[in-house]
């Protein structure tokens, strides 16, 4: 597995991972009419690439990470910046509930892939969400197994058609993907691009 908690002082080091950050808050701005009554939770929060820059936008944002590195990464930052409305949970999503339900957003970036069961997670992600909720989240496209490596136990990726008609069967209605952006990473063989999609659906009534 990939220890998160050893990369946590680094993370925000990397630009590219600062601007995937940056472009997956910009999507969800774009899709989601985003206000201060809203309650959201970001699953895989890391440093809060995602809730720092849409903290402004909505009422409060529950942040869920299995790292503590990386929780105490955010915790530092929000107190430097003052950041009142986020609240931090070293939690599992996928092995154990918030005792919360309601939010009116649920987001992630990078994160889904890393989770075993796709089906499971959406369907909680459904259960966590009030009638007319939004899950937006950024993740990658169908890949060769090269991102991560064969040795790291995660998905290699998603095809869209295939995400999308997971997440209708879970409940979600008006379901969008978009290409976000492209990573570039260093492979033995040689540079490879990456694709990110950027999905989004609501909750049905």
């Amino acid at each position: 597995m990939i220890d998160f908690d050893s990369k946590a002082r680094q993370w925000d080091s990397n630009p590219e991972i600062v601007e995937r950050g940056r472009k997956t808050a910009e999507a969800i701005r774009a899709r989601v009419a985003l206000t201060r009554k809203m309650r959201a939770l970001d699953v895989g929060c890391g440093t809060g690439l995602l809730s720092v820059p849409l903290a402004d936008a909505l009422g409060h944002i529950t942040c869920i990470d299995t790292s503590a590195g990386m929780l105490e990464v955010l915790d530092e930052k929000i107190r430097a910046q003052g950041i009142a409305n986020l609240t931090l949970k070293l939690l599992d999503f996928a092995a154990g509930d918030l005792p919360e339900v309601g939010f009116d957003l649920i987001m992630s970036s990078m994160t889904l892939h890393h989770i075993v069961d796709t089906d499971a997670i959406l369907a909680k992600f459904a259960a966590h969400l009030k009638p007319g909720g939004w899950l937006c989240l950024a993740d990658l496209d169908r890949e060769d197994g090269s991102f991560h490596g064969a040795d790291v136990p995660v998905h290699h990726g998603f095809e869209r058609d295939a995400l999308a008609e997971r997440a209708r069967h879970a409940g979600f209605v008006d379901v969008r993907t978009q290409t976000l952006l492209v990573i570039r990473k260093e492979q033995k063989d040689g540079p490879r691009e990456y694709c990110v999609f950027f999905f989004s659906a609501r909750k049905g009534f």
